[in-house]
Formats: C-alpha cells, sequence, structure tokens
C-alpha cells in the first residue's frame, strides 16, 4: 500500500465536562475508501470537525503526505486539499447552481468570469453524471442532485481528501446506487475518502478498510475482507447483537387506527389502512411516494380534502396536531431536528413540550416534575446527556431521536406514528428503538411504522402496505412479504400477493 495521504496522530478533544476523544489515531491513503464507523456519540462528528478546522483539538497532530500541518480554520483545511460534505448541505437554496459552485471562491476585488464559471461547472458536472441547466436554484434540486453539487463543489478546489458524512440517508436505492458509483470513480483518480454511514451493506460494497470508534476511543482498524456484519456491530457496541431484529410475541387485537378514503390535492389519493391493537404496520414506498404526506394527515399537520378518520372506531375531526395529541396519536417526525426538536432549547424543555398540561398548573411550569419525568426516560432508553439542561442541538442523531420519543411516550398515546425512526442512527441505538416499538405493540399500543429500509420493514412489521404515487399498491402479509414483492408494488405492479 502506498504511503499516507492523511495520518491523525493522539487526537484528544474535551468539551465541558466531556471527553469527547481519547489519543485517536487514523489514516487514509490515496485511492481509498476508509470507513468511519461508531454509535452516536462515539466522536466521528468531533473527529471530522476538527480535520474540517471547525474545532482545535486540546493535543495530537494532523499530517498530510507526512508533513505536519496547522489547521485552525475551515479556511486553512480547505487550502490543505479537504472538503468535507455533511449530512446537512451548504448550499444556499435560492442560489443558482452555477453560484452555489463558486460562492466564496473569490477576493473582494476579483472580477466574476462567467463564461469560466460556466465552463469549468459544466466540465465537472458531466464528470459526474449530472445534466441540469447551471441556472437552476438549487431548491428545485432533488436531493441526489444536491448531494452531487455539494460533490462538485469539492472537486472544484482540487479536493484530495474527501469526507462524506451519512451521503445516502435521504437516497431512495437508486440513488444510491449512482452515489456509490461516483465514489469509486472518485477512488480511481486517487483521492482519498473518509465514509461515515450507518448503512452497513453499503461499507462492505464501497470500503477498502473501517476504522470504528467507541466512547471516544480508536477501539480498531480493519480491512474489509477481515470482517463480517456481526463482528462490525461488535467492534461498534462492544456487545454481541444476537439478533438484528428483536422478536415480538403479541396477540393483535381490534381495529385502533382506520383511515378510509384520505385525500388531499394530487398528492395523497384514496388512501384507506387499518392499524390493530399490538400490531405493527409497515409504510414503505419509494421516495416521492407520499409516505410522509399521508402521515401528516393522520396527525392533523395538514388538512384532509376528504376521507375519515377513527380511532378505536370513533370519527376524528383533527384541525391540527393539538387534536390529534388530545385524541391519542403521536407522530415521530422524519426530520427531528427541523420538526421534532427545537434545537435551540434544552432537552428538558423539549421533553415538556407536548405535556406542559402534565407539569404546569395555573400556567405556571413545574420544573422539577418534569425533570423528574425526563430523568424515568434518560435511564430507562439510556438517553446519553451530559444534563437536562444540555442544549438539544448537541446531542448525536441517536440520542436527539431518544429525547423525541421519550415525549411522545409520557402522553402515553394509543398510537404511535414512526417516520423514519432509524434514519442515521448507529446499529445500537436502532435496537434499542426496535426493543421499544416491540414493547409498545405488548403494551395494547398501535404502531404505523415508514421507512425506507426494507430489511427494517420486513424484520419488524406484523403487515406491509406498499404506496406508489400517492396511493396503496398493495399490501403483503409477513409471510408474502419480500424485498422483491415489495419492489415489485412500489413501482406501480399489482399486488405479489
Amino acid at each position: 500500500m502506498s504511503a499516507p495521504l492523511l495520518q491523525m496522530e493522539g487526537i484528544e478533544k474535551s468539551f465541558p465536562g466531556v471527553k469527547a476523544l481519547q489519543a485517536v489515531d487514523l489514516s487514509l491513503h490515496p485511492g481509498e475508501v476508509l470507513a468511519l464507523l461508531g454509535e452516536n456519540g462515539a466522536g466521528k462528528s468531533t473527529l471530522i470537525k476538527i480535520l474540517s478546522g471547525a474545532h482545535k483539538p486540546n493535543a495530537g497532530r494532523i499530517l498530510i503526505d507526512n508533513q505536519a500541518l496547522q489547521i485552525n480554520s475551515p479556511v486553512d483545511s480547505e487550502a490543505a486539499g479537504i472538503a468535507v460534505i455533511y449530512q446537512e448541505f451548504n448550499l444556499v437554496p435560492w442560489l443558482t447552481v452555477r453560484d452555489n459552485l463558486f460562492l466564496g471562491r473569490y477576493g473582494t476585488l476579483h472580477l466574476i468570469k462567467r463564461r469560466e464559471e460556466t465552463r469549468k461547472a459544466k466540465k465537472i458536472l458531466e464528470r459526474l453524471g449530472l445534466d441540469i441547466p447551471l441556472e437552476t436554484p438549487c431548491a428545485r434540486l432533488s436531493v441526489a442532485e444536491q448531494q452531487i453539487v455539494e460533490i462538485a463543489k469539492a472537486l472544484l478546489i482540487d479536493a484530495r481528501i474527501l469526507v462524506m458524512d451519512e451521503p445516502s440517508a435521504t437516497l431512495s436505492g437508486r440513488e444510491v446506487d449512482k452515489l456509490l458509483e461516483i465514489v469509486k470513480d472518485l477512488k480511481e483518480q486517487g483521492i482519498g475518502i473518509i465514509y461515515i454511514s450507518h448503512r452497513l451493506e453499503e461499507i462492505f460494497r464501497i470500503a477498502d478498510r473501517v476504522s470504528v470508534l467507541r466512547d471516544g476511543e480508536h477501539v480498531g482498524t480493519r480491512d474489509i475482507g477481515a470482517l463480517t456484519k456481526e463482528s462490525m456491530i461488535e467492534l461498534m457496541v462492544g456487545r454481541k447483537l444476537e439478533k438484528e431484529f428483536p422478536s415480538r410475541d403479541v396477540e393483535i387485537g381490534e381495529v385502533r387506527l382506520a383511515a378510509d378514503g384520505l385525500r388531499k390535492g394530487n398528492m395523497v389519493r384514496d388512501v384507506s389502512l387499518q392499524v390493530r391493537k399490538g400490531e405493527v404496520v409497515g409504510l414503505t414506498g419509494l421516495v416521492g411516494s407520499r409516505r410522509t404526506e399521508t402521515a401528516r394527515l393522520l396527525f392533523g399537520a395538514d388538512r384532509l380534502d376528504g376521507g375519515v378518520i377513527t380511532l378505536d372506531g370513533k370519527a376524528l375531526t383533527l384541525r391540527n396536531p393539538r387534536d390529534a395529541i388530545r385524541a391519542g396519536i403521536c407522530l415521530l417526525t422524519e426530520d427531528r431536528k427541523a420538526q421534532g426538536l427545537v434545537l435551540c432549547l434544552s432537552v428538558r424543555e423539549n421533553f415538556g413540550h407536548p405535556n406542559l398540561d402534565q407539569f404546569s398548573r395555573f400556567s405556571v411550569i413545574n420544573r422539577a416534575r418534569e425533570s423528574k419525568a425526563f430523568g424515568n426516560y434518560v435511564e430507562s432508553i439510556r438517553i446519553k446527556i451530559s444534563h437536562h439542561e444540555q442544549l438539544a442541538k448537541n446531542l448525536s442523531g441517536g440520542n436527539q431521536q431518544k429525547v423525541v420519543l421519550a415525549k411522545w411516550l409520557q402522553r402515553n398515546a394509543d398510537v404511535l406514528i414512526f417516520d423514519e425512526p432509524t434514519r442515521g442512527i448507529d446499529v445500537g441505538a436502532k435496537f434499542e428503538i426496535y426493543q421499544l416499538i416491540n414493547q409498545l405493540a405488548m403494551d395494547g399500543k398501535a404502531v404505523l411504522m415508514i421507512s425506507s429500509e426494507l430489511p427494517e420493514i420486513l424484520g419488524m412489521c406484523d403487515r406491509i402496505l406498499v404506496m406508489h404515487e400517492g396511493r396503496i399498491q398493495g399490501e403483503l402479509s409477513k409471510d408474502e412479504a419480500s424485498q422483491e414483492n415489495i419492489m415489485a408494488l412500489a413501482v406501480g405492479g399489482q399486488d405479489a400477493a
């Protein structure tokens, strides 16, 4: 193997009350894909922020081509040929593709040469296989297209080291295939790539080596050929997970939630479904099949154009989410950061928001009672926080999701709708959420689970509903369900059963 392109040696980083990284080593070679894995909160993001210049380490050094380098800011990192593509894209939505590509590339007195920009932009996008007008505002692009624009920005600065943080989290299967093709092409061009993902099947498709962090420490680096899925998980969580999906033995009862003929413009068209007591029903389909739009109607976040929603046989009038919550329906939203949490508030305050009726009297909040209730969930579902006043934005993705779970569990709702409950969450936290879903079913709750991950749908659900272009295309029992049958329905085919 060639000499390392990048070396991070003895990296340490502390925040008030938290040792985020302790003596972490990492190396990356030219033309290599290094998967960086670990549970949420393991230190991956902190390590990458040090490489990008967003954080300064308390100890350790960074070498590129065996030369020690001081990275004090993102400008220093970019000058060294390092580009980081974060899960939340760094694009200005109302600017065009071309303007986003060249934003910040010029000094104050530099003359912008549109013709030269256009030539370079077309060349780089052709190289990545993206054929779109350069004057298109980025807000009009699909998530996959925005991902390619971010990669193009990295190539325009001649990046030799590319970090991709959960690049496939919001992509469909075909879009993931395209992304991995691009990664392979970049690898062949000699670019070193650090690839962060919780989708282990992708790691086996794309990675050459795997480095694992656990609790801020480097616990091992292995060649991909020396690992199985089970051994990879064991490295990450420090224990064996006997099963990827925990078993559940529940007697399914009467219908709790029913929807009949739900309509919303051209998005949701005549959707009917039922979820019974003790049942976990999967709702899946390709990106754009309108699963989330259906969930929003069931939660009162959008107003129906037509159709009826009933809970335990009683018709509901849902004018807003407050009506749904009072009726006993809760929704864990697809985008926990934008819709599930107020990031600038503490985790205690986020927990308390939908439960103020339980913790207040005469408009005065009993913070001690609120904190005690939250503390029960911190312990029972193992939320990793330094204290109850920690800001939600400073938690890892898995722990943010658990805070959202805790606030809805406190409502003791009859129906829980989980929209992509494990997106961007590590395998250990996924297993804990699966166990929680099973417990809810055993407690007699009705669970509707929306997911793009077919193994998750197949492993967790008693029945599976498949959507296509705003309609339920078909229903599969657990015995009938397979990835092939689900995909046949998802693309508009007939019920394989």
